[in-house]
This record gives structure tokens, sequence and C-alpha cells, in this order.
């Protein structure tokens, strides 16, 4: 069993428990982030909520079966550290024009991509919080939902009940959203 962290970027190995311990920790974190702790040859994705020193923490829990056995990711997020404004987001000002420009544009679509942790859901997360007006109904579909924005209608999706994009999507046409 490896540990590592990603710490802006790099990766840097840590302590590691006993290789006899590994599925038994392997197995408290999928309970955690309420996955199926029996299945191994699927890819899970779960969460797990903690509260630290009053802090609300959010770890993203990430499954793939490899060669090796199970190699599990976790992600943290901090909900109340997260800043959804555009200055804070590094656009330059002519670049943050033109993202505004389209933003606001009542027809089309806006593609945004990226490696991850690159700042995408941010992005996304920003410009629905600019878009968040009464006089607009926001509906989004998402897999997971990362942080909860008050007035937009968040659904997440729920394949194991059949709950997909697509259903989600052809559900949501007939909710009235811009």
């Amino acid at each position: 069993m490896k540990v590592r962290y990603r710490i802006d970027g790099v990766l840097h190995e840590a302590e590691a428990p006993p290789s006899s311990s590994s599925a038994a920790v392997i197995s408290r974190v999928k309970i955690m982030a309420r996955l199926d702790i029996a299945e191994r040859r699927l890819p899970q994705d779960g969460r797990i909520m903690l509260r630290i020193q009053g802090k609300e923490l959010d770890l993203r829990v990430s499954t793939v079966p490899t060669s090796f056995g199970e190699s599990v990711v976790m992600r943290l997020l901090d909900r109340q550290t997260i800043n959804f404004d555009f200055p804070s987001l590094g656009f330059d000002g002519e670049r943050l024009d033109e993202f505004l420009d389209v933003l606001e544009r009542p027809h089309g679509i806006l593609l945004v991509t990226g490696p991850t942790g690159s700042g995408k859901t941010t992005t996304l997360y920003t410009a629905l919080s600019r878009l968040n007006t009464a006089e607009r109904k926001i509906i989004t579909v998402e897999d997971p939902v990362e942080y909860q924005l008050e007035g937009i209608n968040q659904i997440q999706v729920k394949p194991s009940i059949g709950l997909d994009f697509a259903g989600a999507l052809r559900s949501i046409v007939r909710q009235d959203p811009e």
C-alpha cells in the first residue's frame, strides 16, 4: 500500500500502514463513503462529510480496480473557504470580459474543459452564482453535486435508480428552466 498526497500539483509520499492492513483500511474508507465494500471490479464514487475544529469538510472518494488491487483517491473540499467570484479565479481582464460576454448570451453552449484540479468546477459554480437571480430558474444535472447553491435546483444523477444524465435532462425541459 502506498499513501501519497498531492500538494500544489506534486505528489509526496507519506508513511503507509502495514500492507497486512490495506484491505481493512480500504474497506473502512468505503464504508465511511457509503460505497459497496464487496464491489472490487467496478469504479465507485462517494463522499465522506467531516466536521473538524468547527469546519465542514467534504472528502470525495473514488475507487478503481487495478492489477495490484483497488486504488483509492480522496479529494478534500473545504466548503467554507470556497469563493465564487471571478477575480479570485485568475482571469485577466480581457479574458474575463470575453467569458462574461459568452455567459450572458441567451442561447448557445459553453464548454469548460481541463484536467482534474484545474478549476473547472469552481469556474462553473462561479458562473452559476453570477447567473443566479430571482428572474432566472436554473437547474443543473451533476455527478456529483459538489457545492449546494441557494436558489439553484441541483439534481444529483443516481444511475442505480435509473436517474442518469439523459433522463434528468428530459425531465428538466418540462420544469421551465432558463
